[in-house]
């Protein structure tokens, strides 16, 4: 009799909840054509919380490389940034070296521009 095989977020489980997995004498079963997903380094923010924001960050990412746009906002956010319109984001300056040399690496460096402000940005309260 043939046991019927469940699954449980994409793991195959046994009856009890417990996931299966594939030893290598069963390598056979893994699924090749499978595109692999893209994780992309992630960097931890050296600026402190009361830095003043004196770098405005724009760009213009397409939607083809829509990974690597919510990647970029993630770090910006971790960063300290703040949105100020859409594509538009200010901020402590600089942004970390490392950082900028992945986002080179990963070919967003024409994709996007930095300008230091003079003085640095307020955050004006919205009182509707």
């Amino acid at each position: 009799m043939k046991s019927k095989k469940l699954n449980y977020k994409g793991v195959k489980v046994n009856l009890f909840g417990v996931p299966e997995f594939i030893s290598k004498h069963n390598s056979k079963n893994i699924n090749c054509n499978k595109k692999s997903s893209i994780y992309y380094n992630s960097f931890l923010s050296s600026f402190g919380v009361d830095l003043p924001k004196n770098m405005i960050v724009m760009y213009d990412i397409p939607s083809e490389k829509r990974r690597e746009r919510d990647w970029f906002r993630r770090h910006l956010k971790r960063f300290g940034y703040i949105m100020i319109q859409k594509s538009v984001w200010v901020g402590p300056s600089p942004l970390p070296k490392d950082f900028t040399e992945y986002v080179k690496s990963i070919g967003l460096q024409n994709k996007l521009k930095t300008f230091k402000l003079s003085r640095p940005y307020i955050e004006k309260e919205n009182n509707f």
